[in-house]
């Protein structure tokens, strides 16, 4: 079977994520305003893509993320919700680039792009291990 005989360009895949003390700005030292902070929009991307994508590969095979460009337009307050929308924009072999957005429910917060690798779970965690 191919590895991405199930995946196809328009796929879509979302993720939701309440802001509270522990995703803002300040807890991840990215700022010093109590915002939803943009590495926590980045990774809330990165799971809408994973969520689409991850579940219609083969077993034994994941996706991780190599490449985002992203920008954070808009700041979201403690105690609002974020939530993040990927669609696959195009399939490069094992390579896949998506297009992503993030919501507050009142405006868009960001958007960009994002890409993730296919690879073998466990081929990839062997060389991960051979780099300590």
């Amino acid at each position: 079977m191919s590895l991405i005989a199930k995946i196809e360009i328009g796929l879509r895949g979302s993720a939701r994520e309440e802001v509270s003390e522990k995703n803002t700005a300040i807890a991840y030292g990215s700022g010093s305003i109590n915002v939803f902070a943009t590495p926590a929009m980045i990774g809330l991307m990165e799971n809408a893509a994973l969520s689409s994508v991850d579940p219609l590969l083969p077993e034994g095979h994941s996706t991780v993320g190599i490449k985002v460009d992203v920008e954070h337009v808009a700041a979201t307050p403690v105690g609002g919700f974020v939530e993040a929308r990927s669609e696959l924009l195009e399939i490069d072999g094992r390579r896949l680039i998506f297009k992503v957005e993030a919501f507050d429910g009142k405006d868009l917060v960001g958007s960009g792009r994002h890409e993730r690798f296919i690879v073998t779970t466990e081929r990839f965690l062997s060389k991960v291990k051979e780099r300590l």
